[in-house]
């Protein structure tokens, strides 16, 4: 396929994303869904530029620099909460040197709050509201190849309209059917050997989209709809060969939020990869009462080697105001089962649910450490916009603050006071959870590895942020607020 080389089409922004654990760890890994968006409209024909800034720590500025020599028509950047202030800078900058350019912003917060990002008066001209790649695609033919100013065509957009001003919503783009359609991400636009330490865990994949769960603090069905859509496992597959053969990654992640919602579905992937005798490790995740032994052992045959519970409280009050759907057993019988097949398994928990008091907290810590898993992430409870919880505690006026800045699920952002908790005891409660959790010495004597591990956590996320007046974004945020 031919691209243009005139000019450059559409460049891509991932923006720096401050995240203590990440920075501490060297976990900066490469943007898969501007990768998504790219491969599409390269297989359109639009050429196409990715710029990870989270990798190369250039700042406003100088991207801004490096777009107004390329001169792309349209300059598209993703945010999630944390990072949505930071987002907005870039373009801020980037619409000063390229004022014929169109801007665009996609990802979940402004998915969820379209009318606040259009109505700053620099910088976004479109938000692409959900699923991105046939809306991006559709955007770059009718504002490139056909020159429309008026884009209500377009469906899934909010936008200022170019001639007179004000805001527009199209209607909502139906949800792509068939994933297999979708060509394999674009990782020959990021540069695999300059994410360093991280090359490993750069292995990141999406088989399935959507959930048909609803959990309180999630908005991930509300993004990719209720209905799981999949890939074909010979699809699926492919793209480990690529991934195997092409970049010389074997460490793959599956970042599904229910890869085992389809069991039969997973079982067949595992028994592709057997059958095509690659020799692959994977981690991947599942719901706590989706466990099958018999499956989790074809998975571990075909080079599982890490499962992700979202276990999230070790009260089964607090679960049920979550609205998690599982019990307390059910997590114990999950854990067992993964161990016993050999499996490393990963646990989360949220701290600071509305309704909870410190008794439910101290449940919780003492839940994480009885299911006894290799490693455990803790996160205190944050209201992303979008999620039904973000909506109650709205309306009941309890969010405490609107500066996306804090929202990094390490520090509290809820009035807590007129809860029966302060924000003081639930950020003690996330310290106590990981000294609790990492401290104890049959845990150190098994994972010798993780105490200068433990030490950079502690550090980047409790102890640097209280005398900088600063924070970082903890694990929890990457896994749920994905796009």
């Amino acid at each position: 396929m031919k691209l243009k080389v005139d000019n450059m089409d559409v460049m891509l922004i991932n923006p720096y994303d401050e995240n203590a654990v990440k920075n501490s760890l060297g976990f900066i890994t490469p943007p898969l869904n501007l990768m998504y968006l790219a491969s599409s409209l390269e297989n359109a024909s639009f050429s196409v530029k990715i710029v990870d800034d989270d990798l190369l720590q250039q700042g406003y500025e100088k991207v801004s620099q490096m777009a107004a020599k390329l001169q792309p028509q349209i300059m598209a950047i993703t945010a999630t909460t944390s990072t949505i202030n930071t987002a907005l800078k870039y373009m801020e900058f980037a619409k000063k040197l390229l004022p014929d350019s169109l801007f665009v912003i996609g990802g979940p917060h402004p998915t969820f709050m379209p009318e606040t990002i259009l109505k700053e008066p620099d910088g976004i001209d479109v938000v692409v509201k959900g699923e991105g790649e046939e809306t991006m695609v559709n955007l770059a033919e009718n504002y490139i190849d056909k020159n429309i100013l008026d884009l209500g065509e377009v469906q899934g957009i909010a936008y200022k309209d170019l001639q007179r001003g004000n805001i527009k919503s199209t209607p909502p783009r139906p949800l792509i059917k068939d994933l297999d359609s979708l060509p394999l991400p674009a990782r020959h636009l990021v540069p695999f050997e300059s994410y360093g330490v991280s090359k490993e865990q750069s292995g990141g994949m999406i088989t399935s989209r959507g959930c048909v769960f609803s959990c309180g603090y999630c908005s991930s069905s509300l993004i990719m709809g209720k209905k799981f859509r999949s890939r074909s496992p010979e699809n699926v597959v492919d793209e480990i060969e690529e991934l195997l053969y092409k970049y010389k990654i074997r460490d793959i992640a599956f970042m599904d939020d229910t890869f085992m919602l389809n069991k039969r579905r997973a079982y067949n992937i595992a028994q592709e990869i057997e059958d095509r005798n690659l020799d692959v490790s994977f981690v991947a995740s599942s719901r706590v009462d989706m466990v099958d032994y018999n499956l989790l052992q074809k998975l571990k045959n075909a080079g599982m080697s890490t499962l992700y519970y979202g276990v999230e409280s070790g009260s089964q009050r607090i679960l049920n105001l979550m609205k998690k759907g599982i019990t307390l057993q059910q997590a114990e019988t999950a854990v067992k089962s993964a161990k016993k097949v050999g499996l490393e398994v990963l646990t989360s928990f949220i701290l600071g649910y509305p309704g909870e008091n410190e008794e439910d907290m101290n449940k919780t810590i003492d839940f994480s450490i009885k299911l006894n898993p290799d490693y455990s992430q803790y996160s205190i409870l944050t209201p992303f916009p979008g999620t039904p919880i973000y909506h109650e505690l709205q309306n009941k006026g309890l969010i405490d603050t609107t500066n996306w800045g804090k929202y990094t699920v390490l520090k509290p952002v809820l009035k807590y006071e007129k809860i029966g908790l302060t924000k003081k005891m639930v950020e003690r409660k996330l310290a106590e959870a990981y000294f609790k959790f990492y401290s104890r010495p049959k845990y150190l004597l098994k994972h010798r590895h993780m105490i200068n591990v433990i030490f950079q956590i502690v550090l980047r996320s409790f102890v640097l942020p209280k005398l900088k007046g600063n924070t970082g974004k903890g694990w929890y945020q990457n896994l749920k607020e994905t796009s």
